[in-house]
């Protein structure tokens, strides 16, 4: 069996190319975002998320990642406006994190890393599956929101207390009645630009929306993040840490401020 990609040094970032050569693409994410280079565009519209809450479907720790899928079988979570030429559906929702409060995030600004980053994962229904959007390049549309130490969140608590009954990879768990947009910060300013997944194959069919703001969660809520493992059961334990992909190249992309 082929090596499975991972975040080891083995089967790292570095390496991923050689099974996925989209890696070495001229479209790839994360990117650093250099503030003083952006340019706010006027054109750029505020988006909605309206979420419902009945579609948040399952939990699931993948050993890559820990996810929240739901049902996206029709225009039920959407996401619109922006730089969003139509709605695009909610898919999942999943994090990258590091194995400390200093660093885990993929995108960084200025060279600040934060402590972990969100990303909501939608996809275009004139594709009409997710795999056909995935081969467009206004395919995939995701929010990332970094997150930052400080007080508690409280609605980010709702997700680590599901955590418990998917610790190990493989696990799967129901989980309900959650609107995610209860993890947007109170601004909606964002950057966006295209882009691609950061996980393999590394597909570029993204438009990416990254808030300004970060959320702010606690230094115990982390600490949970980091309590799950990437190793199965019936393993020894590995901890799921240090899942992030470091900045990509730019080569040449414009990135657009919503604001000034």
């Amino acid at each position: 069996m082929a090596k499975e990609w991972g975040y080891a040094s083995h089967n790292g970032p570095d390496h991923w190319h050689e099974l996925y050569p989209n890696a070495k693409g001229d479209n790839q994410s994360p990117i650093e975002l250099h503030t003083k280079d952006i340019k706010h565009d006027p054109s750029l519209l505020p988006f909605s998320a309206s979420y419902d809450p009945g579609s948040a479907k399952t939990i699931l720790n993948n050993g890559k990642t820990c996810r929240v899928v739901f049902d996206d079988t029709y225009d039920r979570s959407m996401l619109r406006g922006g730089p969003l030429l139509g709605p695009y559906r909610l898919r999942q929702f999943h994090l990258h994190w590091g194995s400390s409060d200093d660093h885990g995030s993929e995108h960084t600004v200025d060279g600040v890393k934060y402590a972990a980053e969100l990303h909501l994962v939608h996809w275009n229904p004139k594709y009409n599956t997710f795999g056909e959007a995935l081969k467009q390049p206004d395919g995939i549309a995701v929010i990332g929101v970094f997150l930052k130490i400080g007080r508690e969140k409280g609605e980010f608590q709702l997700f680590l207390d599901a955590l418990d009954k998917v610790k190990t990879k493989g696990k799967e768990a129901p989980f309900t009645h959650f609107d995610p947009s209860c993890l947007f910060p109170a601004c909606r300013d964002y950057w966006t630009y295209r882009g691609s997944f950061t996980t393999p194959p590394c597909e570029e069919c993204i438009v990416w929306l990254l808030l300004k703001e970060p959320l702010t969660v606690s230094s115990d809520q982390m600490a949970k993040l980091r309590s799950i493992f990437a190793s199965a059961e019936n393993e020894p334990p590995v901890p799921l840490v240090g899942n992030w992909r470091p900045p990509q190249p730019l080569k040449g992309r414009v990135v657009r401020a919503s604001f000034k």
